[in-house]
């Protein structure tokens, strides 16, 4: 490997092969541009990884896709990627492709496309047409906002031109609306896919996620490692260069500054041109240096808050013992859905996403099923400075082990009332912490979904593409908002440092 590259001078090295990164090298390697992206972990894809437990695929990070009909907005970037003949993908429950069930049994559905949203929503609340209708104009109308989002080429990058939509916080504009506090958090019922705080999460974040599953819901069937497979030998197939199992320890600068080159744990170098890192800033900041960077930026970027991170659980089933949900479980113990990011460990967990893995072998039964419910880095720090992925295996020992195994049987408990007689379909069961999201991902605490927005200083976090090493760009979840769609939005908006916008707008437009 090392001297494969060693004459080699790559236009653009990327750090990290998540889907922002992917997504930017695909644009750039179709341009022409010679590229190259570095990958820490064996498997390519950062939240695309998956793996395989008593022969079921579990999807560690991408549970399901939103936009994805004819014409929609990852449609058309999926076509651009020249993805879409060959994914295998399955549409949601079109009545209910999220559930939201409370603790009294009480279950409300999202409905896909607007109309059949407002109309489920309003057979459960009546009296509450106007707020529903009022609610889902706002989402569209923000939505509206964002220019990339709409495919349109006036991009700037302060995403949302008008400061009072950056301060409007989620939780208090939909309480503004109804004094119904249960279809509040109906409405409000998935935010876990952004790891939402009530009172910081702006509106514009749970606007543009909502949207995107609203309009469409897709499941990627056999695993969401389809996606970076696909991706990988598109960029090949321009001339790309993916390199798995190698990790960037650092950067070589010349006498003014910029980089030369990135070093990797093997003692090897891959020289460039330029340079875009695909991890979280703080991470970036490490890796190269802080002496690299302006202190008020490092200082800023390293105090930013994360959103929470993540107990999963993965359980396969005995063959044709469960049946397969179209669908996803936002399932709480508790009324308030804002209130797991807060959770006290006596009262744990207060809720959990359910999901059944979409699978080409058996349609009607699942062979196995996803459970993911707010944890704190805090709680597993004690194994902290463990480390464990399938290319440095280690034990983190009886202890964490036993820690695992006492969560389990606290969710298993709940999932027995959801469920009565599931323990009983259960081949075997298997868990991560937050310390596997950090060691697979590189965020140093696990965090789920990288820095949480915050509509009380919206502009503290904002994440420019551009660093202050001349050739050094970031991408990934944490530039615009994180998931699919928003990491590809953020891949464009990286790139259009370096290509023409408009022409790359019109390739996705025709595509």
């Amino acid at each position: 490997m090392t001297g494969k590259y060693t004459d080699t001078t790559f236009d653009f090295v990327i750090i990290g092969s998540g889907f922002g990164g992917l997504c930017s090298g695909f644009i750039l390697a179709d341009e022409g541009y010679s590229v190259c992206i570095i990958e820490k972990n064996k498997q390519l894809g950062g939240n695309l990884q998956v793996f395989s437990r008593d022969k079921v695929i579990f999807d560690t990070g991408v549970h399901y896709i939103g936009s994805l009909d004819e014409g929609q907005l990852q449609h058309q970037f999926f076509k651009y990627f020249q993805l879409t003949d060959k994914l295998k993908m399955k549409r949601m429950d079109a009545d209910g492709y999220d559930i939201i069930r409370f603790p009294d049994g009480k279950e409300y559905k999202y409905g896909m496309g607007y109309d059949n949203f407002i109309k489920i929503l309003v057979t459960d609340f009546p009296e509450e047409k106007l707020a529903i209708r009022t609610f889902c104009d706002k989402i569209q109308e923000i939505c509206r906002l964002f220019p990339l989002y709409n495919l349109e080429e006036n991009i700037s990058p302060e995403y949302i031109n008008n400061t009072e939509f950056r301060e409007i916080n989620a939780e208090a504009y939909i309480a503004s609306l109804t004094n119904n506090v249960r279809l509040q958090n109906v409405l409000a019922g998935s935010n876990p896919l952004y790891a939402g705080v009530k009172n910081k999460t702006p509106l514009y974040v749970h606007a543009l996620i909502l949207n995107s599953y609203i309009i469409s819901s897709y499941k990627l069937v056999d695993g969401s490692s389809q996606l970076a497979t696909l991706m990988a030998r598109n960029i090949r197939q321009r001339g790309g260069e993916l390199i798995k199992n190698r990790k960037v320890t650092g950067g070589v600068f010349d006498d003014e500054g910029l980089l030369t080159g990135v070093t990797l744990a093997d003692g090897s170098m891959i020289k460039g041109k330029n340079f875009i890192s695909n991890m979280h800033p703080a991470a970036t900041i490490d890796i190269f240096g802080e002496s690299r960077f302006l202190g008020a930026y490092r200082k800023r970027v390293k105090a930013l808050e994360n959103t929470i991170s993540s107990f999963s659980m993965y359980i396969s089933f005995k063959k044709d013992s469960f049946p397969y949900m179209n669908h996803n479980v936002y399932y709480y113990m508790v009324e308030d859905v804002w209130s797991g990011t807060h959770y006290t460990t006596e009262k744990w967990p207060e809720g959990f996403f359910i999901c059944t893995p979409a699978s080409s072998a058996n349609e009607s039964f699942a062979e196995g099923m996803s459970v993911m419910t707010y944890m704190r880095y805090e709680e597993t720090e004690q194994w902290a400075q463990t480390f464990n992925t399938t290319s440095e295996v280690t034990s983190r020992g009886s202890d964490y082990e036993q820690f695992k195994k006492q969560k389990e049987e606290l969710i298993l408990v709940e999932l027995e009332k959801l469920y009565p007689g599931i323990r009983e379909k259960i081949v075997d069961v298997y868990s991560s912490t937050p310390l596997t999201f950090r060691d697979y991902i590189g965020n140093y605490d696990g965090s789920m979904y990288g820095i949480l927005k915050d509509s009380n200083e919206p502009m503290r976090t904002f994440i420019n593409p551009r660093t202050k090493i001349p050739n050094l760009y970031l991408t990934g979840q944490n530039l615009i908002f994180h998931g699919i769609l928003g990491v590809t939005i953020g891949a464009f908006v990286t790139c259009f440092n370096f290509v023409d916008s408009k022409k790359i707008i019109d390739k996705v437009k025709n595509a």
